[in-house]
């Protein structure tokens, strides 16, 4: 269980038919309110498996498993950061094409 090294507290807003339906809900397992809304949120998050993937595809796309590709996206994602690049119209680079 969590220690007080590991706890964060946050306040959260809750509709009052809410907090009433949880009430009781509370009061009929002979926890207090506080007590049985944080052991539903522990055991619901204690069910979640969390994936973290670089891939940034939302469907998938292999491309971007390919760590050239990726360190291709990083070092772009570096010049945006650093302001070392400009963004170009659909004329601007029509006319750089000379199209």
């Amino acid at each position: 269980m969590a220690t007080a090294l590991n706890i964060k507290r946050k306040n959260i807003d809750l509709p009052v038919d809410t907090l009433q339906k949880l009430s009781i809900m509370a009061a009929a397992h002979g926890k207090s309110l506080k007590k049985f809304i944080e052991t539903i949120l522990i055991t619901k998050a204690n069910t979640i498996a969390v994936k973290v993937e670089e891939n940034p595809s939302p469907s998938g796309d292999t491309w971007f498993n390919d760590p050239e590709n990726m360190a291709s996206v990083k070092r772009g994602m570096e010049d945006i950061k650093a302001g070392r690049c400009r963004a170009y119209s659909m004329d601007e680079i029509r006319d750089l094409l000379g199209v």
